[in-house]
């Protein structure tokens, strides 16, 4: 999470936004919601970005006293949700829980997306990190990294790996880990988490560089096991785990980030009014609780710290899409 603190230090020293003042925004937001609020999600149900939403959709209504809905509307690595809230009335009433892929990765790996993450969306709030882990069959011969390394380089692009859809962060971490290390794998994209989980388990795909969240009920159970964790230091949700960095991939640190944001023009207050709920949510001990238990961290941020992550974000994935090479076909 190195690179997010220092993204969100960068905000704090640097952001030009005028804060709303609390007292007038409370004013101006009195009202609001009241009616449902829809949250897009870009994802299949059984995604983290979708099992967090759910968690702070719940928060949300109890706080708020309207059913806050999750539609989602899964496509394009998150791109299609994404688009969905770009083009809503900016009224509060339609906000999309994003995560890196739409917002920082997909822009530079898809030629037709018909948003602009800096232009067409008003971030609300950063609310969790998501470290990864590299997975395989339990069954899988196999039980290491280091295995796997001597597997790749006897048989290249023999060995496949799945992940959650072309351009997603789940694809490009791989592709990432392939560029370090010099491995030739397979790439095989699904629709979302529970489909490529689903045939790694029974034996189609070799592995995945999936989420902690999504994978962990199956490394409980015993289906899956975990050969890495993606981020410098151990998860403290798979302590036994080494890191590439550990194992001999210096300075690897990749992960996702999710946020909430509304479309472009939604009210000042509005946004403020949002943030100010969303970190109270983060603060409370249940959703704490259901969010680390799940194999999540917890981020908060104001939205203009939000903001000026996103566009440093921007900058590091687009440089990581070209230096890998990545491309949709």
């Amino acid at each position: 999470m190195t690179f997010i603190r220092k993204s969100i230090a960068l905000a704090v020293a640097t952001a030009s936004l005028a804060a709303v003042p609390a007292a007038m925004a409370q004013d101006a937001a009195a009202g609001y919601p009241n009616r449902p609020v829809t949250l897009v999600v870009g994802f299949p149900p059984g995604t983290a970005t979708d099992s967090v939403a759910r968690v702070l959709a719940e928060r949300f209504a109890a706080r708020l006293g309207q059913p806050f809905i999750i539609e989602n509307r899964p496509g394009q690595g998150g791109s299609i949700g994404a688009a969905v809230v770009a083009k809503a009335k900016p009224d509060g009433y339609t906000l999309v829980v994003s995560a890196t892929a739409p917002m920082s990765i997909n822009p530079y790996v898809y030629k037709n997306l018909t948003y602009e993450p800096m232009r067409d969306f008003a971030p609300i709030g950063l609310h969790t990190w998501l470290p990864y882990s590299l997975v395989v069959n339990t069954k899988s011969s196999i039980n290491s990294f280091e295995d796997l390394k001597s597997k790749a380089a006897a048989n290249p692009g023999a060995l496949t790996f799945a992940s959650i859809g072309n351009g997603t962060t789940s694809h490009l971490v791989m592709a990432l880990l392939m560029q370090r290390t010099g491995m030739k794998l397979t790439h095989v994209p699904y629709k979302g988490s529970s489909q490529a989980q689903t045939d790694l388990i029974g034996g189609q795909v070799d592995m995945t560089f999936d989420t902690v969240v999504s994978m962990m009920p199956h490394i409980k159970s015993g289906k899956l096991k975990p050969l890495a964790v993606s981020t410098m230091k151990r998860s403290s949700h798979l302590p036994e785990v080494r890191t590439l960095n550990e194992m001999g991939v210096p300075n690897f640190e990749v992960g996702a980030w999710l946020g909430m944001l509304a479309p472009a023009g939604t009210p000042p207050a509005i946004i403020a009014k949002l943030n100010r709920e969303l970190n109270a949510i983060l603060d409370e001990p249940a959703p704490q609780q259901k969010l680390l238990g799940m194999g999540s961290e917890i981020l908060k941020s104001t939205p203009e710290e939000f903001t000026a992550h996103i566009k440093a974000e921007n900058e590091r994935w687009s440089k990581l899409v070209r230096d890998t090479g990545t491309k949709i076909d």
